[in-house]
């Protein structure tokens, strides 16, 4: 199914009534959405030398470009482009199909601990989560907030059921209770049951929590593939 940003949600997502249903009224959602900002704005003076870095390492490594850009499903379904430092090679998407025997992942994730289609400086930037360091732009645009659940891909929503559709009911983020408690390493079902209880228990406090714990998880590397 071919999705691009910009688009009508998804008719599969439109058409289901979503299982949980955001708890933050209107001024807490303009405080979030002010701490986004801010936050984002803030870290551009240290994400510009870092990025000038990625670039030389990344075109140094492989050939292609530095960023990736990529359709994921936002809030009720509603595709937008993602940004990322390209941490596989230029093909990658093209070797889904062929790489589908090897996956590890439970659900319609595809996951590969020792992924062939990532580099050698991408595996390293996905370890330290720098990969996701352009989504500051996702961020600032407001496609994405700096906590909420990760965003998937369209053919991964495809296959989601009712309750799984539950998690779009928010803005996605950069960082989440999956984040922080073991990342790939979690089964996709478990995944799922922490984005549901992050909406239903949405607070900014409990984005404050989030935030504070994501810096160590990130640091420890644990279950990042």
């Amino acid at each position: 199914m071919d999705v691009r940003a910009g688009d009508q949600p998804l008719k599969a997502v439109e058409d289901a009534e979503p299982s949980v249903r955001p708890r933050l009224s209107s001024w807490q959602l303009a405080v979030k959405r002010g701490a986004d900002l801010a936050f984002s704005i803030a870290i551009l003076p240290l994400a510009v030398p870092i990025g000038i870095i990625s670039a030389a390492m990344i075109k140094l490594d492989s050939p292609g470009p530095v960023f990736f850009k990529q359709t994921r499903i936002g809030k009720d379904g509603r595709p937008f482009l993602i940004y990322k430092f390209r941490s596989m090679y230029v093909n990658a998407d093209e070797l889904v199909s062929k790489l589908g025997h090897l996956n590890e992942a439970e659900g319609p994730i595809f996951k590969i601990k020792k992924d062939p289609r990532i580099t050698k400086v991408g595996a390293i930037w996905r370890k330290a989560s720098l990969d996701e360091l352009p989504q500051i732009i996702n961020i600032l645009k407001g496609d994405m907030s700096l906590v909420g659940p990760r965003p998937p891909l369209p053919r991964e929503v495809e296959k989601y059921n009712a309750c799984q559709r539950g998690r779009l009911a928010v803005k996605p983020g950069l960082t989440c209770l999956w984040q922080i408690q073991g990342r790939s390493s979690i089964p996709f079902e478990k995944w799922v049951e922490l984005d549901l209880e992050y909406i239903r228990n949405q607070s900014l406090w409990l984005d404050v929590k989030i935030l504070l714990k994501t810096i160590p998880a990130v640091l420890k590397g644990t279950g990042a593939w």
